[in-house]
């Protein structure tokens, strides 16, 4: 595997390309967005890893170029800060696979500690399939300007959905999530009637923004979990970064909270918590989950579960995922009900929570409940 390593410092080309070789890749480098545009047309990497910072010709300017001309996996390194989340989530939406964030304090002690991470993103990233923004980015203008013109009305709540009705729509991504969650949840009706728990792989750096940038472009609302915060119906919940996010039940009300991120589990936010605290919580028949693009198996088991007790699952297909991995562990182990491309996803999703409202309604009064849709 050919990467190239673009950034104005020495010291974090010189590093990174020493993990990335000591992972079995073979590295050049780049000083600048001009000279990495040179290096791609002569040398054909297989993955570019690009800082945003630099003279001269800065990331976002170098990745709009690629992806127009010469199109290949990119993984963006940017800083910490609240301009370095905007500019990871703008890198995102014009193309790039994955983000990095450069480690605060002593680089490289930083990057050392994250030699795994690293490699595994960098090699995810060479088997990736490369979306085109460019209509994706249209359709959402699109809706925010539709959302925008609207008339402001509060967002009533969903009938059918309280307290012994609990129903909840639950989603985890990875590597590739942002683009096609705001493809799927942006279409989503804003009477929708469940609360959407979603967990993406992401730093709490970026989720405040992520979460601002969903709101903009959905009907429903959406609002990031930074505390024990009450589920309503007609509300995306997207988990804070860097933590994870369960379900418990409360004087009668279910909500979502957010706990320090376990040893155990690889990625965090961890889908894999947030399924196993909503099956201990609600009844299994309750419950929607959908996997999206990612690397790696998070959440797959614990879905598995979920349908093999009474619920619905829907995995990602292959065809439009970025990464085909954690969907693919969810069908592998026999856990999804239905396997969708993205662009379909949001529709199944508004035919199978309206017929599952109806549904629980009619169990409460003595008939049966299915998921028939």
């Amino acid at each position: 595997m050919k990467v190239l390593v673009v950034d104005d410092s020495a010291l974090m080309r010189r590093q990174i390309g020493d993990i990335l070789t000591r992972g079995g890749c073979t590295v050049t480098t780049a000083r600048t967005g001009a000279e990495a545009l040179v290096r791609i047309a002569a040398d054909a990497p297989d993955v570019v890893t690009l800082d945003i910072n630099m003279p001269e010709m800065d990331g976002l300017t170098c990745l709009s170029r690629i992806m127009a001309e010469m199109p290949r996996p990119v993984v963006m390194i940017s800083s910490l800060t609240e301009e370095g989340a905007l500019a990871t989530l703008e890198a995102i939406a014009l193309g790039a696979v994955d983000f990095m964030h450069k480690p605060g304090g002593t680089v490289s002690t930083g990057l050392r500690e994250q030699e795994d991470v690293i490699i595994a993103k960098v090699t995810a990233a060479a088997g990736a399939r490369i979306r085109r923004a460019t209509g994706l980015r249209q359709r959402l203008a699109a809706r925010r300007d539709a959302i925008m013109r609207a008339p402001v009305q509060p967002r009533a709540r969903a009938g059918g959905y309280g307290p012994g009705n609990e129903a909840l729509t639950l989603i985890g991504a990875s590597t590739g999530g942002p683009a096609v969650l705001e493809e799927i949840l942006s279409a989503l009706a804003g009477d929708y009637p469940m609360p959407v728990l979603v967990c993406q792989h992401m730093p709490a750096s970026v989720t405040r923004h992520f979460a601002q940038r969903l709101d903009q472009c959905c009907a429903m609302r959406v609002e990031e979990v930074r505390r024990h915060t009450v589920l309503e119906a007609g509300t995306i919940y997207l988990a804070r970064g860097d933590a994870d996010m369960i379900v418990q039940a409360r004087d009668e009300r279910l909500v979502a909270t957010m706990v320090p991120s376990s040893r155990a589990h690889t990625w965090h936010p961890s889908v894999s918590r947030l399924v196993e605290s909503a099956l201990k919580t609600v009844t299994a028949d309750s419950l929607i989950g959908v996997q999206l693009t990612g690397m790696g198996d998070d959440g797959a088991a614990e879905l598995a579960e979920l349908k093999r007790r009474g619920g619905y699952t829907i995995a990602e297909s292959e065809e439009s995922c970025v990464v085909y991995g954690m969907p693919r562990a969810l069908v592998e182990c026999g856990g999804a009900s239905e396997v969708l491309p993205g662009h379909a996803i949001a529709a199944r999703l508004e035919r199978v929570a309206q017929a599952r409202i109806r549904s629980l309604a009619r169990a409460t009064t003595g008939g049966a409940a299915s998921w028939a849709c």
